[in-house]
């Protein structure tokens, strides 16, 4: 009889995996406010310009492999075929290890090229050294994925927060030592990009303890011997780990791009060289809003998949709508809140997390984004659910050309306002292009007119409190208080007068049942405050 798994255990598992890739992301956010409060705008833009390899090297060892992997281990065990699960390892093993290393070949003794590309040859050493996180790709993908496979996803979990735990300890700790010394920005860009080297190896040697602790004897002369269908088993996983892993970098890829050409667009419009260091760090301070502002959307992306994956295999088409449709419904509401609320407090936020002001309007165009890629990232969670893991990953690589090209007509006319439009206008073509899509596979009705009448209301509730409470900031700047401890303190409090007055307004619009509130984050808290706001015949 075969072995069948509970449907508990799965979902168990899902959410130890859902709680270490929030973990992940927001360790991989807040760090990057240290770091440039150490090494400035120029050293951010240093370090900013060469972190989409690791954060491609971390796609394709995390969201990518490690999945399908997981799939063809499943497979094995289903039919009791234990030999053959881990035959799939050392076979995936192999492959992963030609993928790793033509990867680290080409970026290794391709950094000249690139570094020239983006416009600063100095990059160079920095872009070799982030080469090596490639060689790690093979290990962690196929231990990942092999205890996926077992529905045991602890290692998987614990591996992930160790390599960002160690790797931002390392970031931190050689920038400060490194500064202090007197070293170069670019020096101290390598020594923290050399994080990535260690917080690999750290991940590998904590899944090599479970592999010790568990005695899983992976390899053996049957394992050892390649299977007649490795040929399948490797184009498995090129063409599904590739385009699960470009789903999972849509906000890599963006950085990629803005890398590869806005340094060397703005001087080319005739910025100085320091100048446009400086004005592209500023412009990178965006980047952790985004990471932040998205990462409930990410944990219902997590959440979503096996949910529709059940409802999909059972080929109960309701279902699938009434979780899309929630999910959803969930992901516009919060990312409509949190693009919303931060662009209102953007000047003291900026002040608060980065010394100063500078570049805040180009920073809250740029969090714009906060919405779309909500959207995106649940629509590729659906999407992914009912079996179509290609669809996302083309709308994004669209979208990612559509980028390229808009920094290159819009920079040089509108500097760095330019990048920014640039990247919520391919956000919003993928975004369409999703919900195009979706509509056609499935009927979902995209909420009523009272729905978006709520989200309206509640928004303009937030901006008229949250612009009050901003013009209080700038009147006591003007007399003279001290600015960065002030922008801390209006910071903090414009994040909780936000928050309530948006769910204040929000919640007595009874657009959301108890049911859905409960899947909010504070989920019980918020369904309190919905007893005490509805009028007394809606409770």
């Amino acid at each position: 009889m075969s072995k069948k798994y509970s449907s508990n255990r799965f979902l168990k598992g899902a959410m130890v995996l859902t709680v270490a890739a929030l973990v992940t992301k927001i360790l991989s956010a807040v760090y990057r406010v240290p770091f440039q409060n150490i090494v400035g705008d120029i050293g951010f833009y240093i370090y900013q310009q060469v972190y989409p390899f690791y954060g491609i090297a971390i796609a394709l060892s995390t969201y990518g492999f490690p999945v399908i992997i997981s799939k063809l281990v499943a497979e094995k065990l289903e039919n009791e075929d234990e030999e053959g699960a881990k035959n799939v390892a050392v076979t995936s093993f192999l492959f992963l290890c030609l993928v790793g290393l033509t990867w680290f070949l080409l970026v290794y003794f391709g950094a000249g090229v690139i570094a020239r590309w983006m416009g600063d040859p100095l990059l160079q050493p920095l872009i070799q050294t982030i080469s090596l996180s490639f060689l790690l790709l093979a290990p962690l993908s196929v231990m990942r994925g092999y205890y996926q496979g077992r529905e045991d996803m602890v290692p998987t979990a614990v591996s992930q927060v160790t390599e960002q735990t160690i790797r931002v300890a390392t970031i931190l700790l050689f920038s400060i030592i490194l500064i202090s010394q007197g070293y170069s920005l670019y020096m101290a860009g390598n020594g923290a990009l050399f994080g990535s080297i260690t917080g690999g190896l750290g991940s590998v040697l904590v899944l090599l303890f479970f592999v010790m602790a568990r005695k899983e004897n992976l390899i053996s002369r049957k394992s050892l011997t390649l299977p007649p269908d490795y040929l399948s088993i490797w184009v498995r996983l090129l063409k599904n780990g590739t385009a699960i892993c470009v789903s999972a970098m849509l906000l890599v890829l963006l950085q990629f791009v803005d890398s590869l050409n806005v340094y060397s667009l703005l001087i080319s419009s005739g910025m100085e060289a320091e100048q446009g260091k400086t004005w592209k760090g500023i412009y990178d301070r965006g980047q952790p809003f985004v990471q932040l502002g998205t990462v409930v959307a990410t944990s219902i992306s997590l959440a979503i998949v096996p949910l529709v994956t059940s409802a999909y295999l059972k080929k109960d088409e309701k279902l699938i709508r009434e979780y899309s449709q929630l999910s959803l419904k969930i992901s516009i509401s919060i990312g409509f809140a949190a693009t919303l609320g931060i662009i209102n407090i953007m000047v003291p936020v900026n002040t608060m997390l980065f010394e100063n002001a500078l570049g805040s309007k180009v920073i809250a165009v740029f969090c714009l984004s906060i919405f779309f890629s909500c959207l995106i990232l649940t629509f590729t969670g659906i999407f992914q659910g009912i079996g179509k893991i290609y669809y996302p990953a083309f709308c994004i690589l669209i979208g990612i050309i559509i980028k390229y090209i808009g920094n290159a007509y819009l920079i040089p006319f509108m500097g760095l306002m330019g990048a920014s439009i640039a990247t919520v206008g391919s956000l919003t073509i993928m975004t369409g292009m999703m919900m195009a899509k979706l509509r056609i596979l499935f009927p979902i009705r995209f909420f009523p007119y009272s729905f978006y009448k709520t989200l309206l209301m509640s928004g303009a509730a937030m901006t008229i409190g949250l612009q009050g409470w901003v013009q209080v900031y700038h009147v006591l700047l003007q007399k003279g208080l001290p600015e960065r401890e002030l922008s801390v303190l209006f910071s903090l409090g414009g994040v909780s007068i936000g928050a309530i007055l948006f769910m204040m307004v929000f919640l007595r619009g009874d657009v959301l049942s108890k049911e859905e509130v409960g899947f909010l984050p504070f989920g019980s808290k918020w369904v309190r405050l919905m007893n005490k706001v509805q009028p007394k015949n809606k409770k």
